[in-house]
């Protein structure tokens, strides 16, 4: 729970503190060696766990234009602004 909710250490301080007060819960050892590990590998867990749950392709580039009709079949329609969009998808890290 630490992980998925990306707990910020103010926050992990005071989980770790709430378990430590727990009839069961961890120790205050328990807690100063999760705390350390958590400080120490914060940004890894979290890139670990975003790379496992892609399972799609990502947005790799954007490029887009706007255009003005010169003609229709319906003159209300002719210098109507045409937004263009090309989205380019790709797996991650590839």
């Amino acid at each position: 729970s630490i992980a998925s909710a990306d707990m910020d250490f103010n926050q992990l301080e005071a989980f770790l503190t709430a378990q430590t007060k727990k009839q069961g819960g961890i120790t205050s050892d328990q807690a100063a060696v999760i705390s350390k590990f958590w400080k120490s590998h914060k940004t890894k867990i979290r890139e670990s766990l975003m790379n496992q749950s892609r399972w799609n392709s990502g947005l790799r580039g954007l490029s887009w234009r706007v255009d003005g009709k010169s003609q229709s079949r319906h003159s209300a329609q002719i210098h109507t602004p045409v937004a263009i969009i090309e989205l380019e998808l790709g797996k991650y890290g590839q």
